[in-house]
């Protein structure tokens, strides 16, 4: 950390300062011990650094987005006068700290939004809205313990056990945030337990895709209207793309033999489409909506994610264990099984963790342990037939 010259801190004055590649703190010309800290993000906060009985104390006061420059002052007044009796003597209460709805929709969403992809930032304003906020917005952020994060992990896990899970890395991010500015001293959410999740193994094999594309047709010829979600699940198992990226599809991406997805999950990327998907894309009525999967009731948005017809393309093609989602992972085997590079792989899926793809890498050995079968035999057979040789 690197220090800088005095200056009368101004609540304009710090709005303008800089980040740079390494915090540094500016201290106030006017109270002792006063400064305010800029983090390479762009993040501000008041810092207090004097003594108080003697002791060396150094404290963080508050993030400056959240409180003025006098609030700050009388703050570091308070504890001149003694640490222990800082929130009292400032006449706060300790109400310097922000409820966590304020800190969340304001400072800790203003310093990340402009990092994430616009997927991420529904997924965000979705759990802040809908989970979060009903379940702690009017608390104080030092006042939301371990066994309230539990209380809510548990309620949401007994209906969506996955997005629970994803929920709770978001709301240590936020948390982990409230710690690195000074207001909490410890995250409650860190070690809250993730529910189990069982690691996927079902691929379909060629016998049940072949099922599964007559249910689908069986299906739409009893109700014709099923027609949009058959093949929405025809495009997931011919190019592997995540749901959303499918049902969410606006026309203006599809170019050609290609889909140029603005909107993936690991930022923009690039679809390419075989002979039998852009068949499928083809035969899409244009209804004058930007997406090629429009709602039946607006179609200025796109459909409902939720496919009625696929709990019941499951049980007719007698593959009841199969979600939606591993017909992404069946594309995935399916190339690696024919011998395609992982990195490919990765390319082909949108990975962009490499790990990702490497959950895939059984396939291959299935392959190659077969291959290895064949070439014992085969080396076998040689051997005897070389030991039956007559010898001189």
């Amino acid at each position: 950390m690197t220090g800088r010259k005095k200056m009368r801190l101004t609540d304009a004055g710090i709005a303008k300062l800089k980040p740079s590649k390494t915090e540094y703190i500016v201290r106030d010309s006017r109270t002792a011990g006063l400064g305010v800290r800029v983090r390479p993000s762009g993040h501000r906060s008041f810092v207090w650094h004097g003594q108080v009985d003697g002791q060396v104390v150094r404290k963080t006061v508050g993030p400056a987005a959240l409180m003025s420059v006098e609030a700050a002052r009388r703050k570091c007044i308070a504890l001149q006068n003694g640490a222990e009796h800082a929130d009292t003597e400032a006449g706060k209460g300790g109400s310097d700290i922000p409820l966590f709805r304020d800190f969340a929709l304001g400072e800790w969403r203003a310093a990340s939004r402009d990092r994430m992809g616009a997927s991420r930032r529904r997924f965000v304003d979705r759990m802040l809205n809908k989970q979060f906020l009903p379940a702690f917005g009017a608390l104080r952020l030092d006042r939301i313990r371990r066994r309230d994060v539990e209380r809510w992990f548990d309620a949401y896990s007994r209906t969506a056990p996955g997005g629970a899970n994803l929920a709770l890395l978001l709301l240590r991010q936020i948390l982990n945030a409230a710690v690195a500015t000074g207001l909490i001293a410890a995250n409650p959410a860190q070690g809250v337990q993730k529910n189990a999740r069982p690691k996927f193994t079902r691929f379909l094999s060629a016998e049940e895709i072949d099922r599964l594309h007559r249910a689908l047709d069986e299906l739409v010829d009893e109700r014709p209207f099923w027609h949009q979600q058959a093949d929405i699940v025809r495009l997931l198992l011919l190019t592997g793309c995540r749901k959303g990226e499918i049902v969410g599809l606006k026309w203006s991406e599809v170019d050609g033999d290609e889909l140029r997805l603005a909107d993936a999950k690991a930022g923009p990327r690039t679809v390419w489409l075989s002979g039998a998907a852009r068949t499928v894309l083809d035969r899409q009525p244009r209804v004058g909506s930007r997406y090629v999967f429009p709602s039946p009731v607006d179609p200025a948005r796109p459909r409902s994610p939720g496919l009625k017809l696929w709990p019941r393309a499951r049980a007719r093609t007698g593959i009841e264990d199969v979600r939606l989602h591993d017909l992404r992972h069946t594309v995935a085997s399916q190339v690696v099984a024919r011998g395609v590079a992982l990195s490919t792989v990765a390319k082909m899926l949108g990975h962009a963790n490499p790990t990702m793809t490497l959950r895939y890498a059984h396939v291959g050995d299935r392959d190659i342990e077969a291959a290895a079968e064949r070439i014992g035999k085969t080396i076998a057979r040689a051997m005897e037939t070389g030991l039956t040789v007559d010898r001189p």
